[in-house]
């Protein structure tokens, strides 16, 4: 399943569990809890044990893991395929590179569960970034490891 796609700027990957090195393993699990525990101040496990059903796509400049979504089709997480552990690090967020790989997150769902419909539970200041990806707020504002959230849908 393994599929390379050529950014004008990073190199994309949309890979299944299975098909990870080593490395790349221990590379994004790092980068996730840079991003979401230490930089976000969140304490929380990130290794949730959805990681093997999920699809993941990343964004490399060279070696170094840039960006990153975990991609579900519908009933492995919500009732709709899904996005989520959205992450870009710090010094590459000037580069836009998020809408980026949303683009790609959006087209992987499409390609690999052949879905238009997606869920996704948003970080609430995030809302415009998503909103310009087509998705919509869908139900009131809720806490999800301490960080106030919105359930949004596309398509």
């Amino acid at each position: 399943m393994k599929e390379e796609l050529l950014d004008k700027n990073l190199h994309w990957k949309v890979i299944s569990f299975n098909e990870f090195t080593v490395d790349e393993l221990y590379d994004l699990l790092q980068f996730r809890s840079q991003v979401f525990v230490v930089e976000q101040d969140c304490v929380y496990l990130d290794q949730d044990g959805k990681d093997k059903k999920a699809l993941h796509v990343m964004g490399f400049k060279g070696n170094k893991i840039c960006a990153y979504a975990r991609l579900f089709n519908k009933g492995d997480y919500f009732d709709a395929c899904s996005i989520g552990r959205v992450i870009v690090a710090e010094d590459e967020r000037l580069y836009s590179y998020g809408h980026s790989l949303m683009e790609e997150s959006i087209n992987a769902i499409k390609e690999h569960y052949g879905e238009d419909r997606i869920k996704i539970s948003a970080q609430k200041y995030l809302k415009k970034f998503y909103e310009k990806h087509g998705f919509v707020q869908t139900g009131d504002e809720y806490l999800e490891d301490g960080i106030p959230h919105i359930g949004m849908i596309r398509g």
